[in-house]
């Protein structure tokens, strides 16, 4: 099979969140330092996905950059500019919003891996539909996607939903969950809080 390289999705302008949320700490550690630190040693080599305006900022600057230089099109410009910088690699992708994630989930995506699958995802807790933004992208797929947003579709998930997807069920309950707003922090941190609190046994 194709090298596999990891691509931590960090240029979104946070609008919701009013701040960047790569910057943002849960259990004291930034989202961006822990994304990259999770699929670092499961990929032979790691980047963090970023707008050009964004390449010497001081958390983003410690890390291999990729900078999106197709404009305000979303995630779908760090997929395509990893893919046009690395054409014959596929990408394990994470979006650095989601502080839930867990080794498991990314284990099971690299495991369910077979060189007749064009992408590994899963699928969404919510809608059923394939998660575009923690997920396995091999370069026929990514092709898609460019031919995609060629005829004005910017949408990632709409790339998957094709049969050469292999989709898997979510490993840990809630860990694909995005955080985009200052309330969703707030119940976020509450969710960490009590999965870090002691269980007393009588």
């Amino acid at each position: 099979m194709r090298p596999l390289y990891g691509l931590v999705l960090s240029g979104g302008a946070s609008r919701r969140m009013g701040e960047d949320k790569a910057a943002l700490a849960y259990e004291g550690r930034p989202q961006l330092d822990r994304a990259f630190s999770l699929l670092a040693p499961r990929v032979a080599r790691c980047f963090v996905s970023l707008r050009q305006d964004q390449a010497t900022d001081g958390l983003r600057r410690a890390y291999p950059g990729i900078a999106d230089r197709s404009g305000a099109i979303g995630p779908a410009g760090g997929l395509l500019a990893a893919h046009g910088d690395y054409p014959h690699v596929a990408w394990l992708v994470l979006a650095c919003d989601m502080p839930f994630v867990d080794a498991p989930t990314l284990d099971a995506l690299i495991l369910a891996r077979r060189a007749d699958y064009t992408a590994v995802a899963f699928r969404s807790e919510h809608d059923g539909l394939p998660e575009p933004f923690c997920a396995i992208w091999e370069p026929a797929t990514l092709e898609r996607l460019s031919r995609q947003v060629a005829a004005g579709r910017v949408g990632p998930r709409h790339a998957l939903s094709d049969g050469g997807t292999c989709l898997l069920s979510p490993r840990t309950p809630g860990a694909l969950d995005n955080i985009n707003t200052p309330e969703e922090r707030r119940q976020a941190e509450n969710r960490l809080a009590r999965r870090q609190e002691p269980t007393c046994h009588g």
